[in-house]
């Protein structure tokens, strides 16, 4: 057998080695050793059984030399506290949309003061806004979209497995909003919004999907698309919140001022500093 720091240094030193990052070994071995980070540091010469041991190299070999995410191969992803299953149909969830649902919840109460709201979240991927919506507010009524049937499956699941009541449309975007005459108070999306142009991170463009990743020439192809058919399917009194690009701030800005003049919006940024939310109130 060997011991958590043992394995931990060899994992790390061979991440770095061959260019990986090195703190997504330690996600692996809490995966297999089914312990939470402060168990593991809190005993770092805690002995690991050998079959735990043979299947921790395994995985992070996985991860090493065949530039696997680590979340594929766990099969998940931890999203606002909630496991939600990923595969290579789906975006894995990221922080900053974590920092997205927070800001939604919180404008919600300023604006609904937690009265009973119908939300969307347009291009649902692996359900991760929509799903935790739904579990975190019992008065938020939430439908998603999705494009892909293949996500909309690992959505379709990840609701189920956390107790989610969701209603799903397959379809482009809002299209299957207006085909039925569906309105919302909140509109959430967070649409792909990489250039074409732009040059990506190897494990992200050789293992998710470009539907979810790219979004036309600019970065801003989606948030047209639903900017100019939003007042469709929100009610007079909405909210409208986005996740974007650091740099589409401004471009962020002259969108919503040409389809929602009245409104009030303003950019919100990520922990990071960085330009990450337009968050839109017709009041």
């Amino acid at each position: 057998m060997k011991t958590m720091r043992e394995l931990l240094k060899w994992a790390e030193d061979y991440a770095l080695e061959n260019g990986k990052e090195d703190s997504a070994v330690k996600l692996l071995l809490m995966h297999v050793t089914g312990k939470e980070s402060y168990e593991i540091l809190a005993d770092m010469n805690m002995q690991v059984p050998a079959e735990q041991v043979e299947e921790f190299e395994r995985c992070v070999k996985t991860y090493v030399e065949q530039n696997i995410p680590v979340q594929h191969i766990m099969g998940y992803e931890t999203f606002f506290g909630h496991k939600f299953i990923v595969n290579d149909d789906v975006l894995i969830p990221r922080f900053e949309t974590e920092e997205l649902v927070a800001n939604v919840l919180s404008t919600y109460d300023d604006v609904f003061d937690g009265a009973p709201v119908k939300v969307v979240d347009v291009g649902t991927g692996s359900g991760a806004i929509g799903v935790t919506l739904a579990v975190e507010e019992s008065n938020m009524e939430v439908t998603v979209t999705e494009l892909s049937e293949a996500a909309l499956e690992v959505a379709k699941q990840n609701a189920s497995n956390l107790g989610a009541n969701v209603t799903f449309y397959q379809g482009d975007m809002l299209q299957p909003l207006i085909e039925r005459g569906l309105k919302f108070d909140i509109l959430v999306s967070n649409p792909p919004y990489i250039p074409l142009t732009e040059n990506v991170d190897p494990l992200v463009k050789d293992n998710e999907p470009h539907l979810a990743l790219f979004g036309g020439e600019d970065g801003l192809k989606f948030y047209r698309q639903i900017l100019k058919d939003a007042h469709k399917v929100v009610n007079e009194k909405n909210i409208i919140a986005f996740e974007h690009a650091y740099n589409h701030k401004e471009a962020m800005a002259e969108l919503v001022k040409q389809h929602f003049p009245n409104s009030k919006f303003e950019t919100l940024k990520d922990l990071n500093g960085k330009d990450r939310m337009t968050i839109i109130i017709n009041n």
